[in-house]
C-alpha cells in the first residue's frame, strides 16, 4: 500500500511539474534581475528592492488560475516594469489588479471596474478609455437633463398661462400629459473630484532659458552639462533621487554646487515644486485662505478662495490651518501656489506623491497642455510618458540626452 500511495504522490508531484518547479524559480528570479549568487539567502538579508521582486516571483510562480495584485509596481524600476508587462500580456489565465500605475493599467488592463456609489460597474477596455468614457457619460447626462428642465419650465409656463383658457385648453392638457412624461434622472455626479490644474504664464520665453555648464557636487554629480532649448519638457531620471533634488535645489538657488555654473535667461520666471514640501507647512497657523495669499498679487478672499476652490478646497475647508493638512491636500496647495506664481519654466520633483488618480489625472492634463519649459521627475510612468519630450539620464554624471518619449528610451536600452 505503501508503494502504491507513494507512485500515486509522484505522479501527483510530476503532474503540478514539481521536477521542473525550482528550475522554473530559478529562471523567473533571474528574468526579475535577481541573480543566481542571491537564490539561496534569506528573505531578511535581501534589500528593498529585492524583496519586492521576490514577492512578485512567488505570486507569478505555477501559473496561477487567478492572479491578485496589489499596487505591483511599487518599488519597481522601468526595466522590471516593462518585463511585469509584457509578462502579464502573455499570462492566460484571470488577473485582478489594483494600481495607481495608469501607464500600467493601460498597457496590461482589458476591463475596468468602476467603484462608485457603493456600486461596481465594468467597462471594457483600458484605463483611458474608462476614463474618456466616464466622462462623456456624465457629460451626456448632465447635457440631457438640461434639455429636459429647460422643456419642463416651458410647458408649466404654458399650462400656467392658458389652462383657464377655454381656447387654449386641449393644448394645455396635452402640454400637461407631455410634462407627466418627462423624466429628468436622478443624476447623482461621481464621488471622484477633479482638480482643476492649468499653468498660465504672461511674459513670453526668450531664446535664451537655461544653460547648465559642468556642473558639480560631491556626492551627487559630477561635470554635468546640458542646454533647454524652447519647447523642452525635460524628464530627469536617475537611480538615486537625491541626486535629482540636489541637481533642482540648486537651479532654483536653495543649494551651491562645489563647480559650474547655472545661467537662466532674463526672460525666464521660474516655479518649483520641491520634493519636501514641509517648510511651508509645519507650524504653520495661517488657514488656506491665508497661506495662499503670501503667493498672490491679489488678497481678495473671495479670488483665494477661488482658486482653493478649484483645487477642492470649498466653503469651511478653505478656513483649514495650513499645519493640519493631509499629504494630498499638501500637494494640491502647492499646485495652487505654482499657478499662482505663473512661471513660464516649471520645476517639478515627484509632484505626484500623495496624489489620488483623479489629482494625478488633472495634474498629467495640466503638464501636457502647459505651453513652457520644464524640469520633470516622477515615478509615475504615464506621466513622465506623456508629458516629457526630452530624457536626460544621470549616473554620476549625463549619461543620455536626446529627444525622445519615456517609452522611446525604454526600447532604447532596453
Amino acid at each position: 500500500m505503501d508503494g502504491e500511495r507513494a507512485a500515486a504522490l509522484e505522479s501527483e508531484f510530476a503532474e503540478l511539474g514539481g521536477w521542473e518547479a525550482e528550475s522554473e524559480a530559478e529562471t523567473l528570479l533571474n528574468e526579475l534581475d535577481i541573480p543566481a549568487e542571491f537564490h539561496g539567502m534569506k528573505m531578511g538579508d535581501l534589500d528593498a528592492k529585492k524583496k519586492v521582486k521576490v514577492l512578485l516571483a512567488q505570486a507569478l510562480f505555477g501559473n496561477p488560475d487567478v492572479l491578485l495584485l496589489d499596487e505591483p509596481t511599487n518599488n519597481l524600476d522601468l526595466k522590471t516594469t516593462r518585463w511585469l508587462e509584457n509578462y502579464l500580456l502573455d499570462f492566460e489565465n484571470t488577473i485582478i489588479i489594483v494600481s495607481h500605475n495608469r501607464h500600467f493599467l493601460n498597457k496590461v488592463c482589458t476591463h475596468i471596474c468602476d467603484v462608485d456609489y457603493g456600486q461596481i460597474n465594468l467597462f471594457l477596455g483600458n484605463y483611458d478609455f474608462w476614463y474618456q468614457t466616464s466622462q462623456l457619460m456624465a457629460r451626456q447626462q448632465r447635457d440631457q437633463n438640461k434639455k429636459a428642465e429647460q422643456r419642463a419650465a416651458e410647458l408649466r409656463d404654458f399650462i400656467a398661462r392658458f389652462a383657464a383658457n377655454a381656447s387654449k385648453s386641449r393644448q394645455a392638457t396635452s402640454r400637461k400629459k407631455e410634462l407627466e412624461k418627462l423624466t429628468i434622472s436622478d443624476f447623482k455626479p461621481s464621488l471622484r473630484k477633479y482638480p482643476y490644474i492649468d499653468f498660465k504664464y504672461e511674459r513670453e520665453i526668450g531664446n535664451d532659458i537655461l544653460e547648465v555648464e559642468g556642473l558639480t557636487k560631491a556626492g551627487y554629480f559630477e561635470n554635468l552639462t546640458f542646454t533647454v532649448q524652447r519647447g523642452d519638457k525635460i524628464g530627469i531620471l536617475c537611480d538615486k533621487s537625491t541626486s535629482v533634488t540636489m541637481l533642482y535645489d540648486i537651479l532654483m538657488g536653495k543649494a551651491e554646487p562645489d563647480s559650474g555654473t547655472v545661467k537662466w535667461g532674463k526672460t525666464i520666471s521660474a516655479s518649483y515644486y520641491p520634493l519636501d514640501n514641509s517648510e511651508f507647512f509645519d507650524g504653520c497657523d495661517l488657514t488656506l485662505v491665508q497661506w495662499l495669499s503670501q503667493f498672490s498679487k491679489d488678497h481678495y478672499e473671495e479670488y483665494l478662495r477661488g482658486w482653493l476652490g478649484r483645487m477642492l478646497f470649498s466653503g469651511e475647508e478653505a478656513l483649514k490651518q495650513a499645519k493640519v493638512l493631509s499629504g494630498g491636500e499638501k500637494v494640491r496647495c502647492m499646485l495652487a501656489k505654482m499657478m499662482l506664481e505663473g512661471g513660464n519654466f516649471l520645476v517639478l520633483d515627484e509632484p505626484t506623491n500623495h496624489l489620488d488618480l483623479e489629482s494625478i489625472t488633472s495634474l498629467n492634463n495640466g503638464l501636457t497642455a502647459f505651453k513652457g519649459c520644464m524640469l520633470l521627475t516622477s515615478h509615475d510612468q504615464e506621466l513622465m510618458n506623456t508629458v516629457c519630450n526630452r530624457i536626460i539620464v544621470i549616473d554620476g554624471t549625463k549619461v543620455f540626452d536626446k529627444n525622445v518619449t519615456l517609452d522611446e528610451y525604454i526600447d532604447i536600452v532596453s
